[in-house]
């Protein structure tokens, strides 16, 4: 090879863990051609438009906005003149069935006021929780999250045996129970778990760290809707000449001994390249594009998927002024519904729902004097062994109608004018992961420590992967900066 021409990636998927690699690939000098099967970049980053509405089909809360900026910055660029970024307040209110409603705040002050009108005392636990809360993210930041960490060797290097301040001796769940009295706040605490998609009572303590993410860096949306954030990824990496070949599934990639030599796509056409950056989720990559065997594979399964959902997007003739921007209406009974959900893999009777009402924040998204609501309750992720059916889930769908119109939004479904519902085996076919999981790979104590996949892959040594199948997880901040720490893997493993 001519060693001064450009070194070629070949970046399978435009999620947002395959456009933040193809980015900072291609700053660092990288050819970079990204393959595509659906029509547009974003993967379950997705948009949906229809009768004037606008629905965000994927992610609808952004977090950690310092870790998107080094893709712009380290390419000379400003990401406000490619996204707006709009605060959101309250971050979410939550309902209970009692009649009780708690708003988070990002002001200390009025977050402290509520939970004192809540609970007199309270103020002062919460406090305490989020000083824990702040020593749990302190520490996975400096390490894992800012070194790109990857196994449980890098780990121990890294913190050393007992020279961390990490929770591991308890779940999350065991974490919030410790500091915190009320009832009311502790199924919002456990609920921060729904950024990973996992249950509180499996999660190890450190994934405490969450409502320290969300208070001590705000909680944002993107002016315009939040596929604007997959729309300017794809500018900048266009800017930086990364090539996309959309509609373009990738079927099969192609190996020699130990390496990678390229990709072959649905139509027979090979594309031969230097590197391979998989922004599938890892296991289905291995199973379909590396079509690996049984005893390969077997050392993937403690990488059990995240749950999936059951996604409801309803255009209404009318609005529910009662509903902030985020939302939340729990279950009777959080403890047993994370129980059905992740351990038995069943339906939820009682769901907690997570409800987005996005003319909150931004009216464009709806005709005048309309709503639109994202309704998401968490369901298990799709098991041979448990199969459900369509009427399965159109059962549930009644149900979380029933718990809203019972809980305040009444009438709710004799407003509804537009109508789409995603199940698992949708998502499964759309974005191709692993078992229809929406967040990559669940965190569990016993099974996973909270690990995800490897960035690099220990049987070819020049194919990588991104996305929230791999550390450091799910989530739009974590999947960016996982493709961030790729793309050093990349450039490293590349110099000789």
């Amino acid at each position: 090879m001519n060693m001064n021409q450009k070194k070629h990636a070949l970046v399978v998927g435009a999620g947002l863990g395959g456009l933040s690699a193809a980015i900072s690939l291609a700053g660092r000098g990288f050819q970079v051609s990204v393959f595509e099967k659906n029509e547009k970049a974003g993967g379950k980053l997705n948009l949906l438009q229809t009768k004037g509405f606008s629905f965000d089909l994927g992610p609808s809360i952004m977090t950690l906005p310092h870790l998107f900026r080094p893709l712009f910055e380290n390419n000379n660029r400003r990401m406000e003149d490619y996204v707006t970024l709009v605060p959101v307040t309250p971050h979410w209110r939550n309902f209970f069935e009692d009649g009780t409603v708690v708003d988070l705040h990002q002001d200390r002050s009025k977050m402290l006021a509520e939970l004192e009108a809540l609970q007199p005392g309270l103020g002062p636990e919460f406090e305490r929780f989020m000083a824990y809360s702040k020593t749990q993210y302190d520490e996975v930041n400096r390490g894992y999250f800012e070194k790109g960490l990857d196994t449980f060797f890098d780990f121990f290097k890294f913190y050393g045996l007992f020279g961390f301040k990490m929770d591991f001796w308890h779940t999350m769940a065991q974490g919030i129970d410790r500091r915190v009295s009320n009832p009311y706040l502790r199924d919002i605490l456990e609920y921060f778990i729904k950024y990973v998609g996992s249950s509180a009572y499996n999660a190890p303590g450190f994934m405490n760290l969450m409502p320290n993410i969300q208070f001590e860096f705000g909680l944002w949306y993107i002016r315009g809707g939040m596929y604007e954030l997959a729309r300017a990824l794809e500018k900048l990496a266009r800017e930086l000449g990364v090539q996309f070949h959309y509609n373009h599934e990738v079927t099969r990639l192609l190996t020699q001994g130990n390496r990678v030599t390229g990709l072959q796509g649905q139509d027979g056409q090979t594309v031969r390249g230097d590197v391979v950056i998989s922004n599938m989720e890892i296991i289905p990559a291995y199973e379909k594009l590396l079509q690996e065997k049984e005893p390969f594979l077997a050392k993937l399964r403690k990488y059990e998927p995240a749950c999936s959902g059951l996604v409801l997007h309803l255009g209404l003739n009318r609005t529910y002024p009662q509903l902030a921007h985020h939302n939340f209406f729990y279950s009777g009974g959080q403890k047993a519904h994370f129980q059905k959900v992740f351990d038995r893999y069943e339906l939820p009777d009682d769901p907690t729902i997570y409800l987005v009402a996005v003319t909150r924040t931004d009216p464009s998204q709806a005709p005048a004097g309309h709503d639109h609501i994202k309704i998401l309750p968490h369901i298990p992720y799709i098991r041979a062994d448990r199969p459900l059916t369509a009427a399965d889930y159109l059962q549930l769908k009644e149900r979380v109608l029933d718990k809203l119109e019972r809980m305040g939004l009444r009438d709710l479904r004799k407003h509804i004018v537009v109508a789409e519902m995603l199940t698992p085996p949708d998502i499964e076919r759309m974005y191709y992961s692993n078992k229809g999981s929406i967040y990559g790979v669940a965190s569990d104590w016993k099974k996973n420590f909270a690990f995800k996949g490897p960035k690099r892959s220990p049987k070819y040594k020049n194919l990588f992967f991104t996305g929230g199948s791999i550390n450091p997880g799910g989530g739009m901040p974590m999947v960016v900066l996982c493709g961030q720490h790729v793309a050093r893997l990349v450039a490293e493993s590349t110099q000789n």
